[in-house]
């Protein structure tokens, strides 16, 4: 079969099965299965895909077709101004957490030195990206999840940044290395009765781990903010993710564990999604 009556077949069964951007799902699924971009299959239509691609682009659909996200069946996903290696055992890095990024760059310049801490790292995603663009920061990644904390060593790596990060397999509330200038964190904050509202590939797919925030959503926040409060140095900034409904509760739990507000700031969908506070 040639990629062109490949795609074909593949956008069918995407069809059929109701998801959305069949075509451009099977265009990455088959760059990732005959290991070419996906300019090249668009040039080339009537290229041949031997057995061995056309099995595993097949399988690849099966998969999709389920609703399993494109990230973890190509295992990558780009954030930021780089691409990272995820799989089902940590989040997907979503567009909206780049703001994070954003916040920092624009509080920091490029001479500054600092410790810096990213609380629930997963990926490594945001610490990593933080790093790539300042030159003299030191990073500090923990996650409870022992996987994700492999996956976080391995994207450093790929990046060339093993020399100016570590990271640690800890709960939030048992860590207790160090003072750090900037704190970052994007906690699970979905309220338990909420997770099964999500996308299904969302739902479904996604660490339950990185996404529940407990009954009312604050559990997890709480206890970020409040090993925050000893683990940053006086004056030291913290940046942190919310879900689109918590800001004024965030505002006040931070207010009354000593923190001064800087700014809240809206996503790509003009919801409330980060704080930017500053220890007092």
């Amino acid at each position: 079969m040639n990629i062109v009556n490949v795609l074909s077949e593949g956008i069918n069964i995407l069809q059929e099965n109701k998801i959305s951007n069949p075509q451009l799902d099977c265009e990455i699924l088959l760059s990732s299965s005959i290991k070419r971009d996906k300019k090249y299959i668009i040039l080339n239509p009537k290229e041949l895909v031997n057995s061995e691609q056309l099995t595993k682009f097949k399988s690849l659909i099966e998969r999709r077709k389920k609703g399993e996200p494109i990230a973890y069946l190509t295992n990558k996903k780009q954030f930021w101004k780089d691409e990272f290696f995820v799989n089902k055992d940590v989040l997907i890095p979503r567009p909206d957490t780049e703001l994070i990024i954003e916040q920092v760059l624009k509080i920091y310049s490029k001479d500054e030195q600092l410790q810096v801490l990213d609380i629930g790292t997963g990926s490594g995603c945001i610490l990593l990206s933080i790093l790539k663009e300042r030159h003299n920061f030191y990073g500090t990644g923990i996650d409870i999840s022992k996987k994700s904390i492999n996956i976080s060593k391995f994207n450093a790596k790929q990046l060339s940044l093993v020399n100016r990060v570590k990271f640690f397999n800890s709960s939030v509330d048992n860590f207790r290395i160090g003072k750090y200038d900037l704190i970052v964190s994007n906690p699970p904050y979905i309220e338990l009765l909420n997770l099964k509202y999500l996308e299904k590939d969302v739902a479904n797919f996604e660490p339950k781990l990185a996404l529940s925030g407990g009954l009312d959503g604050f559990s997890k926040i709480r206890k970020v903010i409040n090993k925050t409060k000893t683990l940053i140095k006086k004056n030291g900034k913290f940046i942190l993710e919310i879900g689109f409904n918590q800001k004024n509760k965030v505002i006040k739990i931070l207010k009354e564990e000593g923190f001064y507000i800087n700014n809240s700031i809206k996503d790509y969908g003009n919801n409330d999604r980060c704080i930017v506070s500053t220890k007092i």
